[in-house]
């Protein structure tokens, strides 16, 4: 290795024009090798170059990096390299991320807070690593964030928080930062008032606002984002706070087009059962003005709770159950879901689904993707449906115990007739045994 290492070297010092070339026999194999050493001189790497590596690595090496030579210090301090950053922030040994050094930070806040644009604050279950990223955000007086990120990797830890010093941060930030463009506040206790003044500073940037499971906000919190920021593209939210007023105030025509609508139905009440509707005009009037927006439903409730929806066509493009759902809500999805394109189903019972499914492949023509598991579809049916979809379905992911082998096809030829269907191979998925 180390003879192959030398001749490696010597190649390179024959074939560059500006070493002098050694008469034979005056210099020896560890001699060039230490000539070429010098040649290669990190020191001399050209600013953009050493940028663009620093930017690969973590925090803690960087720092480290920035002792190499006065050059990298310098580059350690370009404002470029500090726009886009990432704190981590835990209390466990046991955690799988590294949480940013005390000390780093205070370097970050007094030295780039500036410079910073893409901001996200990455927190374990704990409220101390929560209460730790307000700390932080109280501090950023003198910035201009552009994005703003609150991710928890476990239980939502924002929550178990005070409330007052998570809004009094997070209005620092909204009152400072004058070009928010996108904010994921997700399981925060974020509120009404906050969100006023998030209004007030930045409606006219704000473009992406993902704030499910914010049971401190109502549906006319978000009515006064949607009245006032008129740019906004992108919205997250739980389905209580969805509104027949909500959907007209996007579809206003001083309101750009809404290009992708994400809404997560959950319970809010334990045992709760009925759920508020959304009249169809207002469907019509959003996909009139927006024809391209997607609209993803994420449903984790029971059977029982599900009575309220899909009764009228509803425009929803992207949907997952969480849950059991019963054979007549997935009826309803063929007679009242044209736009369709992804559907993944993780349970519905013993009850075979084979009528449900060719009325979903007949009536929702831009159905692309399709995942089913803890159903039971037959083996002919399943057929049928891939061959109603034809090569559109592009997603295809099916458990084997879905399929119930019938008189026509059994599970060792499904896989021969789905593939012809579809033009490319296909299997079903297998749970693997540990």
């Amino acid at each position: 290795m180390k003879r192959n290492r030398l001749s490696f070297m010597n190649k390179v010092l024959r074939s560059s024009p500006a070493v002098k070339q050694p008469r034979l026999g005056c210099c020896s194999p560890l001699s060039q090798a230490h000539m070429c050493a010098a040649r290669l001189d990190w020191g001399s790497l050209p600013h953009h170059v050493v940028l663009r590596v620093l930017q690969y690595l973590p925090l803690i090496d960087r720092a480290r990096a920035s002792s190499v030579c006065r050059r990298w210090n310098e580059v350690f301090h370009i404002p470029d390299l500090w726009r886009k950053f990432e704190f981590e922030l835990n209390q466990s040994a046991a955690s799988y991320f590294n949480s940013t050094h005390p000390d780093l930070i205070q370097q970050i806040i007094k030295k780039h807070a500036a410079h910073l644009q893409y901001v996200s604050f990455k927190v374990d279950s704990s409220t101390e690593s929560a209460e730790a990223a307000c700390g932080i955000l109280s501090q950023l007086v003198n910035c201009s964030i552009q994005t703003l990120g609150l991710i928890s990797t476990a239980k939502p830890s924002f929550m178990t928080m005070s409330k007052s010093h998570f809004v009094s941060a997070l209005t620092v930030l909204f009152v400072n930062s004058k070009s928010l463009s996108s904010i994921k506040i997700e399981d925060t206790p974020v509120d009404d008032p906050s969100l006023s003044i998030l209004v007030a500073n930045n409606s006219d940037t704000l473009r992406r606002l993902k704030m499910s499971s914010c049971p401190h906000v109502s549906s006319d919190g978000i009515l006064c984002v949607a009245d006032h920021c008129q740019g906004l593209r992108e919205l997250a939210l739980n389905y209580y706070m969805l509104s027949d007023e909500l959907l007209l105030a996007l579809s206003n025509e001083t309101h750009v087009n809404l290009e992708h609508l994400r809404i997560d139905v959950v319970s809010e009440n334990p045992g709760q059962i009925e759920f508020h509707s959304i009249k169809r005009q207002s469907w019509d009037a959003l996909i009139k003005h927006s024809p391209g927006v997607n609209v993803v439903m994420y449903f984790f409730l029971y059977e029982e709770e599900m009575e309220t929806f899909f009764k009228e066509e509803t425009p929803v493009t992207h949907l997952y159950f969480g849950r059991s759902v019963s054979k007549e809500i997935l009826g309803r999805l063929g007679l009242n879901c044209p736009r369709l394109v992804e559907l993944v189903v993780c349970a519905n019972g013993i009850q075979v689904i084979d009528n449900e499914l060719i009325c979903i492949a007949e009536h929702c023509k831009n159905l692309t993707a399709l995942g089913l598991s803890e159903c039971e579809v037959s083996c002919t049916a399943f057929i049928e449906f891939v061959r109603l979809c034809g090569r559109k379905l592009t997603h295809l992911s099916i458990m084997e115990d879905v399929l119930i082998p019938d008189d026509v096809c059994s599970l060792d030829e499904i896989h021969t007739e789905v593939s012809k269907y579809l033009g490319r191979i296909w299997f079903p998925d297998v749970m693997p045994l540990w």
